[in-house]
């Protein structure tokens, strides 16, 4: 990797995947793609160049792939899971037919191609404990529905005609940088915001109800190495499981009070998210992950508490 884009560089991954590439490539370019409303501001927008860079304008992209000599493509444009069942039509048009540009694109101008997916790929049928590789993926909602046909064309695009596809299976992902938008597990991330605001959380997901989740820093980590990964070694590709918690409401309440023990949360299960926590796994089994680019996360619950908190704290006051 040396000329990089990043399609959906303010969204929650892409504002600190950017900023990670550009502090880590220093000597290549990092273009933080953008649409408009969603602009990048700050040490985003200074730090390096930025780009207009609608998933479905394929010339749009493509003058940007030629205009930088891009090599490799991060492509994070997406609707989360929540949103993605009010608004599914938009939801496919995004991640379907966005998704077939960057591959042509990729396929004419030789560029390797990062399109994460993720563990709304898996459905009710899936088994929900130490969740295989490979196993089945009948999932229930268009996110999921997405997902899937992410990983078939981009394995597609690579056998058929070389595309360097690579791709991981997120998790929920908490971060303190930049808040989620309309995903299943963003309760992890609020639930931090109202502890160190002093407010009672309303947990919209039902206690017992466990998901895999990660710390930020881990799932650009992941995001990072996959791209690095020598391509002999890679027998998956599109998409790798990668694991790092499972946890339920209760879990991460309780490892708040630790720091904030009058941290107060109660109930009011909203159905739609609900419906979509039942039917994703419980803890994902990431061994192909490890063994073919070796992969491993750092945080666990209490460590990554411990920051967000710190992090919020300094933010929020």
């Amino acid at each position: 990797m040396k000329n990089i884009l990043v399609i959906g560089s303010t969204g929650q991954i892409g504002s600190e995947l950017t900023m990670k590439l550009r502090r880590d490539l220093p000597g290549g370019t990092t273009v933080a793609g953008y649409i408009p409303g969603a602009e990048p501001k700050g040490v985003l927008l200074s730090s390096g160049p930025a780009e207009e860079a609608n998933v479905c304008n394929a010339k749009q992209i493509a003058d940007i792939v030629d205009k930088y000599d891009i090599d490799t493509i991060y492509n994070l444009a997406a609707l989360l899971s929540a949103t993605a069942e009010r608004l599914p039509l938009k939801a496919w048009d995004i991640q379907m037919n966005g998704l077939i540009n960057i591959l042509e694109i990729a396929r004419e101008k030789r560029c390797a191609v990062f399109t994460p997916s993720s563990i709304g790929s898996f459905g009710p049928s899936t088994p929900r404990e130490d969740t295989p590789q490979d196993t089945i993926q009948r999932p229930t909602t268009m996110y999921g529905v997405t997902k899937v046909a992410t990983e078939l064309l981009s394995d597609y695009y690579f056998h058929r005609f070389g595309v360097d596809t690579r791709s991981v299976r997120f998790p929920g992902l908490i971060s303190y940088t930049t808040l989620p938008g309309g995903g299943t597990t963003d309760y992890a991330v609020e639930i931090y915001y109202a502890a160190v605001k002093g407010e009672e959380f309303i947990c919209p997901i039902a206690p017992g109800t466990y998901m895999d989740m990660m710390y930020m820093p881990d799932a650009l980590k992941a995001a990072v190495d996959i791209m690095r990964a020598k391509p002999r070694y890679l027998k998956h590709r599109n998409a790798f499981n990668i694991a790092s918690m499972s946890l339920e409401p209760e879990e991460i309440a309780a490892s708040i009070r630790k720091y904030i023990p009058d941290f107060k949360m109660r109930y009011e299960v909203d159905p739609i998210r609900q419906h979509i926590a039942d039917s994703w796994p419980d803890r994902m089994d990431d061994t192909c992950a490890r063994k073919e680019w070796g992969w491993s996360p750092s945080f666990d619950l209490d460590s990554m508490t411990r920051d967000m908190l710190e992090h919020l704290r300094t933010k929020l006051q």
